[in-house]
């Protein structure tokens, strides 16, 4: 005969994870029947079907079971239904944030310089993409962080593994004198 809810939930609190995985097996199948359909089809992005939230929702209600006061017999698969509810809910905030998903079409063509070629000219762009080349990698990397991506000096001391800001400071600085003086020397 199976142990009674109760007693599981009472072993589980204390960390048996025999019982966590009893309740587990226990009521999985209660809430994919119940949480079954109840996921708008536009929320499914980023999640691959309702076993996901299922298992989202037990893993999580079984990491805070001392704050779950059952009163009554089904109460703890009450609660698991309102997790499960507040999962589902937060999945469609999610997805009702995102922009949708367009498919880009393989016949679109270049139009024409980008943005930045038609602010500095193609040529002085072809000639800091050949001053870039003769970089070591570190310091390539350290210049397109800044330059290009608009990273803080501290950002990019952590993304290099730089001892401090101020040494990623100096990277940067050092490579953009050289990028500055490959750029002139090509002329």
């Amino acid at each position: 005969m199976p142990d009674p809810t109760a007693t599981l939930l009472a072993r589980a609190r204390i960390g048996d994870p025999q019982a966590k995985n009893q309740l587990c097996e226990r009521f999985r199948p209660l809430l994919m029947r119940w949480a079954h359909g109840r996921l708008p089809p536009h929320a499914r992005e980023g999640i691959a079907d309702t076993d996901d939230l299922v298992q989202n929702t037990l893993v999580r209600a079984l990491n805070t079971l001392s704050t779950f006061e059952p009163r009554h017999e089904g109460a703890f698969f009450a609660y698991l239904r309102q997790a499960m509810l507040n999962q589902i809910r937060d999945q469609i905030r999610r997805a009702r944030r995102q922009p949708p998903r367009v498919e880009l079409d393989a016949a679109i063509q270049e139009l024409g310089p980008s943005p930045l070629e038609r602010v500095i000219g193609t040529e002085l762009l072809d000639r800091y993409d050949r001053a870039m080349e003769q970089l070591p990698e570190e310091q390539r990397q350290a210049v397109m962080l800044r330059i290009e991506f608009d990273y803080t000096y501290k950002q990019i001391a952590e993304a290099l593994d730089r001892p401090s800001t101020n040494a990623a400071r100096l990277m940067v600085t050092r490579a953009l004198i050289r990028v500055a003086r490959a750029m002139n020397d090509v002329r």
